[in-house]
């Protein structure tokens, strides 16, 4: 009796496994399509080479700052207690409501030679352009700190859990052996939380590598401009295609540098493992010098360009709530809710596919979906874009066919195309977050189900479902969120005359109209938090 659901379910599951897949297929097919040589050998003498090293700079530079950021401050909230701590345990992941390309537009605002802070330098010491120094932010090294201030939080949640799990008994048996703290920190906990610290520097890398706003509003050259600039400026779809598999390429190389940083090495806490962990006080100026410490990230990353923002869009009363703007958050939250809603239709059958099968066919095809998240937003787009495009082409010419008329282009010419790309894009965040739920559910609930002549379509409706309505509602708003801060895709796909709050922000803030590019970015922001609030009460539990 099992056997015809399952089946059907192994179909859905074989159908958007394909579908994720088809785009980067799609771009592989096309690197060795056309004047190949022609291609290369014209990018490799005059782009190739800048987008190549800044791209290696970024993510040198970036994987360095959040990793030094992340692990200092999960471990002052995980293992010591101090002024602020309580707070500072679940404001750190704030920084994570802030896109980088906003926070890119609010600093240029803040900081250029015309902006608040050196027009009060020069006002305050009678100084003319001649007479300082002030550091350029338009450049690599301000987008390399926009990234480590907004993405440090993904190392400080992977590893301040890590240290919360594996510090109490493993700590306790590194002070019998006679070790301070600094070495215990380098010799015990540190290695234990590896992993961890690994993961979380990858996430940040993968978001550095998929982001455009900020790299392109600094000028900076990288893989995801070159992009853009041979989709549009130069029309060539082969250019596009190259370049986003030498991208796609990076992705690869960092998630094997991840793989292999692991190893075989595998850590268990034998002792204490239950065990609350008290945090040690820091007396005097060492408390405080650890609350400096916490203060300054989620200063530079969330509370100063927070207020920014907010000091802009007042300013800016003329363009609040205007007919522009409400269409802009219609469209947002148009696009964001239907993908919201069909990720997490998809993800519950894909995990539920999986909980029924007992081979390895339908967990190996979540996989595969799950792998969409870790391809850059312009690669999907490229990889979307080329075969949907000739897909419309020909049902455009069989329309023409058919009824004697042009219905111009059905696919690409709406919104549907667009949220293709993002589920393709986003799917992995629902699938992550109802697979890890419906696991949680015994086998006992269906056996039980069964044993009362229920059936696996009702047993989903009348027993999982609602057990997993709270898991549903975050993978919706997590999804929901991810799709409203999404830029890349969304600037190379979006229908004509179609803007999001996204795309507005970004082209305000390029025509330098900072300002008016405050009220998009803010309800961005504003949309971007309402996770991270229940992310933070789940924090703020966890000692208990």
């Amino acid at each position: 009796m099992l056997r015809p659901r399952l089946n059907l379910l192994l179909i859905v599951s074989a159908t958007v496994a394909t579908l994720v897949g088809l785009p980067v297929a799609s771009v592989l097919s096309n690197v060795l399509a056309g004047d190949t040589g022609a291609t290369w050998s014209h990018l490799a003498t005059t782009v190739l080479p800048d987008y190549i090293g800044n791209t290696l700079a970024l993510c040198l530079l970036v994987g360095l700052g959040v990793m030094l950021v992340g692990v200092a401050t999960a471990w002052l909230t995980a293992m010591h207690d101090f002024p602020g701590r309580r707070i500072f345990e679940w404001a750190l992941v704030l920084p994570l409501a802030m896109p980088a390309y906003v926070l890119a537009y609010v600093y240029t605002d803040f900081l250029q030679f015309v902006g608040p802070l050196q027009t009060f330098l020069r006002e305050s010491f009678g100084w003319s352009k001649a007479d300082y120094w002030f550091p350029e932010v338009r450049s690599l090294g301000g987008a390399v700190t926009m990234f480590v201030f907004v993405l440090y939080p993904y190392v400080y949640l992977l590893t301040r859990t890590a240290f919360i799990e594996r510090a109490s008994g493993m700590l306790e048996a590194s002070r019998t052996l006679g070790l301070g703290p600094w070495r215990s920190f380098f010799r015990v906990s540190l290695p234990l939380a590896r992993p961890a610290v690994a993961a979380g520097v990858t996430l940040a890398l993968m978001e550095t590598l998929a982001d455009y706003g900020t790299v392109s509003y600094f000028a900076v050259q990288t893989f995801t401009t070159g992009i853009y600039r041979a989709w549009f400026s130069l029309g060539d779809r082969i250019a596009a295609a190259q370049l986003a598999a030498a991208l796609l390429g990076f992705v690869i190389l960092l998630l094997a540098i991840e793989h292999a940083s692991r190893g075989r090495s595998r850590f268990h806490n034998t002792s204490g493992r239950r065990r609350p962990l008290a945090g040690q006080p820091l007396p005097g100026w060492r408390g405080w010098v650890a609350t400096a410490v916490c203060t300054l990230p989620l200063s530079i990353g969330f509370l100063v360009p927070g207020y920014l923002l907010l000091r802009l869009a007042l300013a800016e009363r003329d363009g609040q709530f205007t007919t522009h703007f409400m269409a802009l958050a219609r469209n947002s939250f148009v696009l964001a809710g239907l993908t919201a809603i069909i990720a997490v239709t998809l993800a519950v059958l894909l995990a539920y596919g999986a909980r029924l099968s007992t081979g390895w066919l339908a967990p190996s095809l979540n996989r595969l979906v799950g792998l969409g998240y870790a391809v850059p937003g312009s690669v999907i787009a490229v990889g979307v874009l080329i075969p949907v495009t000739r897909l419309d082409n020909w049902l455009a010419a069989q329309w023409q066919v058919w009824f004697a008329s042009n219905p111009g282009l059905l696919i690409t010419g709406g919104i549907a195309a667009l949220i293709y790309a993002y589920l393709v894009r986003f799917l992995a965040v629902a699938l992550q977050s109802v697979g890890t739920s419906l696991a949680k559910i015994t086998p006992s609930m269906d056996d039980a189900a069964r044993s009362l002549g229920l059936g696996q379509v009702t047993t989903l409706w009348r027993v999982h479902l609602p057990i997993l309505r709270g898991s549903l509602l975050t993978a919706c708003l997590l999804v929901f969120v991810d799709v409203m801060k999404e830029l890349p895709a969304t600037l190379v796909m979006r229908p004509f005359d179609f803007d999001t709050l996204a795309t507005q922000a970004y082209t305000l803030a390029s025509d330098e109209r900072l300002a008016e590019a405050a009220n998009a970015s803010l309800a961005i922001v504003a949309v971007g938090l309402l996770p991270l609030i229940a992310l933070s009460r789940q924090i703020s539990r966890t000692r208990r």
